[in-house]
């Protein structure tokens, strides 16, 4: 077959993956705040790479709505707007529903304990206030279904919307306000359980659709338009 001419491909696109986990999450947490300029030159000495790979993380991140990019100006870290994040989660909710509903009939013993570990696990961080750790975990509950429903799509969708999300679930999973999630997941464990797959889906969907009482109330102080 022919060698294709690009060399070190996979260095380059682990470099851009590792540059846009660490942006993002510098942005979720609160780091890099919303209508910060991020320069090349100051995130090429944080993360300790080049300029190629950075570029190419901020048009993802760009794309899942955390950076705003004027050409020939600057990149910013966007505001979190009302709008965007009701979006957002309309679609995360009918997506985790739709992983689910595909991934009750073909799920093992295995992915319900995995479930089952992540939500002790976020059940922990929730008691201390850890949020990052709370995020990671929920990451993993949710990723079970969406995983074992082996519909890719899912996940590349839930990629490009989710973001935006967990920059207010921080704020929640700061806090014990999330620990009703808690509850909730046990509740999607025990109906997959069951091979109820419609019912497992409803509630993975208002599992997502709680975070509307978030946005009521954090009121008009937690949004914003970009400047």
């Amino acid at each position: 077959m022919p060698v294709p001419v690009e060399r070190g491909k996979h260095t380059r696109l682990l470099l851009r993956d590792q540059a846009y986990l660490s942006i993002r999450d510098a942005i979720v947490n609160g780091t890099l705040a919303p209508g910060e300029k991020l320069r090349d030159p100051e995130l090429e000495e944080w993360l300790g790479i080049s300029r190629t790979p950075i570029r190419e993380a901020l048009a993802r991140l760009e794309a899942a709505g955390l950076v705003h990019t004027t050409p020939g100006r600057s990149t910013v870290v966007s505001s979190i707007e009302r709008q965007a994040v009701l979006n957002a989660q309309s679609v995360a909710a009918a997506m985790h529903a739709l992983a689910v509903r595909t991934a009750v009939p073909l799920m093992s013993d295995a992915d319900f304990e995995a479930m089952t570990q992540a939500n002790l696990k976020f059940s922990d961080g929730i008691a201390r206030g850890d949020a990052e750790a709370a995020i990671r975990s929920d990451d993993e509950f949710h990723r079970v279904a969406v995983v074992a429903s082996e519909n890719e799509v899912i996940g590349q969708v839930l990629e490009q919307v989710t973001p935006v999300l967990r920059r207010l679930e921080y704020l929640r999973f700061s806090s014990l306000s999330g620990r009703e999630s808690i509850a909730q997941h046990d509740q999607i464990i025990e109906l997959c359980r069951q091979r109820n797959a419609a019912a497992a889906a409803d509630t993975a969907e208002r599992n997502w659709q709680t975070l509307s009482q978030l946005i009521d109330e954090s009121g008009d102080q937690a949004f914003g338009t970009d400047g």
